[in-house]
């Protein structure tokens, strides 16, 4: 069995500790250079590192400072911060709940005062049109102060510590569009402009909707392997009682017995008794391994065959399997630097856009223009750049390359996953039940119609991965069971009984071997069954297809090395056998380091944290709960072209991302001037920023069929 390394724990002889807080208020790759650049020139802090992606940062620190001074120095730069030991999921469910509720209020507001503008765009006067704008505010004030809300205050706080970020300007381009309307209503003028501050809003809105969805779906894979482990075990007491303790109030050193069929709630070296346990959790690998006095058995396998007494060693947040979530959470650091496309743009764009706009306004001054007037010059050169267009650009494309490879069987996570896929250089799978399909199954030409019978009759009553398999391959023959009496499974051994008098077995093979193998007997005839785990029927063709993308694949797998490198040589592919959790994260880490950009594809808990840690990662839809989470992207069904055509499809949608930037950023190169130079009225601002909108919308709508292609 392969042993998992623990990161060593925090010791006093450490000269720093770290601590992780969840940072909602960052916006944009300017917070993250601030913080990665200021907060280590605070006293006592020695470095600070952000997963953007997560809204979280790491801080190495001195063991002196407590998180209430952390919590401080994170608020000098006008970020505040909550510890993640105290609120893991709470305080991001709460704000994707909150983003949700203004997304609404803002797509409510958009549809109703757009309708309410046709009338005017259409020729209303007077009294008719006064009527309009005033409906149009009540329903647009209550509106935007509700919407706005996550704008306005990040850029409260931003500018309360005296920097910017991108809520700045676009709370200030709805504050002067909306102030404006209002005057043009309460004054009787000819236009209002509403509906472009809503517009602004929904979008952005929607946006960040998705971003707090995805965290909130990352930190649930946390949970969820987390959950595998068993949540009480029986401890032995000194006069023989075995009391059930929770798993949080077990302490190294006790003697626990473990039951046939139950879950490890800790790590721990086995003191008495023989077995075979369901590694698979950890390893990956669908055969038991058997284990007995001296072996050391992890939190989260499962005992199969005998009862076992083991002695803990390692309990509640040291065991592997809390060792692997860390591992996960700390992984997805490494993705620091992958900040939206639109979010490095924007970097850029909107302190350049708003200066034009206050240039505009001074020029007009100067010019002798007026305060209105210049006013109005100005706010139609904010809502013409508004970056709607620019914030369309990746989602829109995401989205509806998202649904097109969803028909083909593959579901995408996170649409930013997708700018990731199409970077990707090597494609690293693991083995069982992902090139193969992770069911062992038997080769039963061995048996005639009559044992056929009795060998189903025998391993339909048991558990056991293999009994399971050869259950399944001989039902789907049609095979009925035969009446197998005194059916006793033991231990380690197997199972037993009797037939029309006839004893039976199914047991392991006297010579041991690799577990994949069974000895059936009836009476004096004895056959030995094989058991093989078959690839998935497109596993070849998958892999030409990567290959002809320019994409070189390999196996790292935690495997055995004999069933590791027959597949390798069936599909011609270099391959890596016996590799834990550390060794693949080490691995994706060594090809990163060099320069490439790994996809991962795997579905057992030991490759969640090479999932989390690899450029690019897709699990199929058989996989556990947490390697599904921890994957960009989940594949359904027995084949494994979904993987090549999800590459394929994401370079085609980063081609039609960057037209989109190439739109509108073209829009904004001829519009500009415009505004500047007066030729545009706020309400042809509007209609020009909605028509850009949908001239992006329009392009990215090619990619529907980009997966049948």
């Amino acid at each position: 069995m392969n042993a998992i390394a623990i990161p060593d724990r925090e010791t006093p002889q450490e000269a720093s500790r770290g601590t992780r807080f969840t940072v909602p208020g960052m916006r944009c790759a300017g917070c993250i250079a601030k913080i990665e650049r200021e907060l280590p020139k605070q006293d006592g802090i020695r470095a600070a590192r952000v997963n953007f992606s997560a809204k979280r940062v790491a801080i190495e620190h001195d063991p002196a400072m407590d998180e209430d001074a952390l919590s401080r120095a994170l608020l000098k730069l006008g970020f505040e911060a909550q510890p993640i030991e105290d609120n893991p999921l709470g305080q991001e469910t709460k704000e994707r709940k909150a983003l949700l509720r203004a997304l609404g209020v803002a797509g409510f507001g958009m549809m109703n005062v757009m309708l309410l503008s046709v009338s005017v765009w259409s020729g209303a006067q007077g009294a008719t049109r006064e009527l309009f704008h005033w409906l149009s505010a009540l329903i647009a004030l209550p509106v935007i102060a509700y919407s706005g809300r996550p704008f306005f205050a990040s850029a409260w706080m931003a500018l309360k510590y005296r920097r910017t970020n991108m809520d700045v300007p676009i709370s200030i381009g709805v504050i002067l569009a909306t102030a404006l309307s209002l005057y043009e209503t309460m004054t009787g003028g000819e236009h209002a402009y509403f509906e472009s501050a809503i517009m602004l809003l929904f979008f952005l809105l929607a946006g960040r909707a998705l971003d707090a969805e995805m965290r909130t779906r990352t930190r649930a894979g946390i949970g969820a392997l987390l959950s595998r482990m068993g949540k009480s075990a029986s401890v032995i007491g000194p006069n023989g009682s075995t009391p059930r303790v929770p798993a949080h109030a077990l302490e190294p050193g006790m003697l626990v017995l473990v039951a046939a069929g139950e879950a490890l709630a800790a790590d721990g070296k086995i003191e008495k008794g023989s077995s075979s346990i369901d590694n698979s959790l950890l390893t990956g690998e669908s055969a038991p391994q058997r284990v007995g006095s001296g072996s050391i058995v992890h939190a989260g396998t499962i005992n199969l065959d005998a009862p076992l007494h083991v002695r803990l060693t390692r309990t509640a947040d040291d065991t592997a399997l809390a060792a692997i979530a860390r591992l996960m959470d700390e992984a997805g650091q490494s993705r620091s630097h992958y900040v939206r496309i639109a979010d490095r743009a924007s970097r850029l764009y909107a302190p350049l856009v708003h200066g034009l706009a206050a240039l505009a306004f001074l020029g007009w001054m100067i010019a002798g223009a007026g305060i209105y007037q210049s006013l109005v010059i100005a706010v139609a050169v904010l809502i013409i750049t508004c970056p709607c267009a620019m914030g369309l650009a990746v989602p829109t494309a995401q989205v509806v390359a998202s649904g097109a490879l969803l028909k083909q069987g593959l579901l995408i996570k996170d649409g930013s996953a997708l700018e990731r896929l199409a970077e990707i250089d090597i494609a690293v799978f693991d083995k069982t039940g992902t090139l193969t399909r992770g069911e062992p199954r038997p080769d039963i030409r061995a048996l005639d119609a009559e044992a056929r019978s009795v060998a189903l009759g025998l391993a339909q009553v048991s558990r056991h991965p293999l009994s399971r398999g050869l259950t399944d391959a001989l039902r789907k023959e049609g095979v009925e069971p035969a009446a197998v009496d005194d059916i006793e499974e033991i231990g380690g051994t197997g199972l037993r009984g009797n037939w029309a008098g006839t004893a039976v077995s199914l047991e392991r093979p006297d010579t041991g071997g690799s577990g994949m193998a069974a000895r059936f007997a009836i009476g004096e005839r004895v056959a030995i069954l094989e058991f093989a785990d078959t690839l998935r029927c497109d596993a070849a063709e998958t892999l030409v297809s990567l290959s002809n993308q320019g994409i070189s694949s390999s196996i790292l797998s935690g495997d055995r090395s004999g069933p590791v490198e027959a597949v390798a040589q069936t599909l011609a592919i270099p391959s890596t056998a016996e590799a834990g959790p550390q060794e693949k994260l080490a691995a994706l880490e060594t090809l990163r380091e060099a320069g490439r950009r790994p996809l991962m594809v795997g579905d057992g808990l030991n490759d969640g944290p090479a999932l989390a840690a690899a450029h690019a990662s897709i699990a199929p839809g058989t996989a556990s709960d947490v390697s599904q989470q921890a994957a960009d992207a989940v594949f359904i069904g027995e084949r494994l072209m979904p993987v090549a055509l999800a590459l394929k499809v994401a370079r085609h949608t980063m081609a039609v991302v960057r037209q989109n930037f190439t739109l509108a950023i073209g829009y904004n190169a001829l519009a500009v001037p415009l505004a500047l130079f007066g030729y545009v009225t706020p309400l042809i601002a509007a209609i020009a920023m909605s028509l850009s909108s949908l001239i992006v919308v329009g392009n990215s709508l090619r990619l529907a069929g980009s997966a049948s292609e």
